[in-house]
């Protein structure tokens, strides 16, 4: 089975978790800029959440620029990833409603964190499907940086309950590493873009 389709579900449901996410943000009754002060949470949060959104779409896309053919367990792996990334609105919105409350604080931290494991597991089943000599597996190595993230995930998640904000400032952290798409995997890809046009 070709990857498009894969592609193109992928695309529309990630689309859609932006749209409800802006949605969270209702329109202030007044027509002042102190007016959009309650608003400033909702923004922060919408920002953030819309940053790491964007870095597992941005991800995603160069990933499946190294996939050919996908199997059953590629498609199951990936509707894993996208069911913890669809619950990105409701977190985003918790946190939202109260930023120093440190249960929706976690709880943002904990989808994360699936969602970081959900996607190594998709970087697996492709790696197990190209076999032995998987170009995917030669550019992400040892994934020192995916496991980084996964051990800062954690850590934030514990955090919370000591103070919200030590646990917000490492989400930020861990969504500036990965606002650069992962060079390996990009520079791969080139490589397989340029050969696949014979330039």
């Amino acid at each position: 089975m070709g990857r498009n389709r894969l592609e193109a579900f992928s695309d529309g449901v990630i689309a859609i978790i932006i749209t409800i996410m802006v949605l969270e943000m209702k329109v202030p009754h007044a027509a002042d800029l102190a007016a959009l002060r309650p608003i400033v949470p909702i923004f922060l949060s919408y920002l953030l959440s819309f940053v790491y959104v964007g870095i597992y779409w941005n991800n995603h896309h160069h990933l499946f620029h190294l996939v050919r053919q996908v199997d059953g367990r590629i498609l199951w792996a990936n509707l894993h990833l996208l069911f913890w990334l669809s619950l990105v609105p409701f977190v985003t919105s918790w946190v939202a409603e109260d930023s120093l409350a440190s249960i929706p604080t976690a709880m943002y931290g904990v989808v994360f964190l699936l969602s970081a494991i959900a996607y190594t597991i998709l970087e697996r089943a492709i790696i197990a499907r190209q076999g032995p000599h998987s170009k995917l597996k030669a550019a992400v190595g040892d994934d020192r940086k995916g496991k980084a993230s996964l051990a800062l995930y954690a850590a934030a998640v514990v955090l919370s309950f000591v103070h919200p904000w030590i646990a917000d400032a490492v989400y930020v952290f861990v969504a500036l590493i990965w606002l650069v798409p992962d060079r390996r995997i990009e520079s791969l890809v080139q490589s397989v873009l340029h050969t696949e046009h014979g330039a």
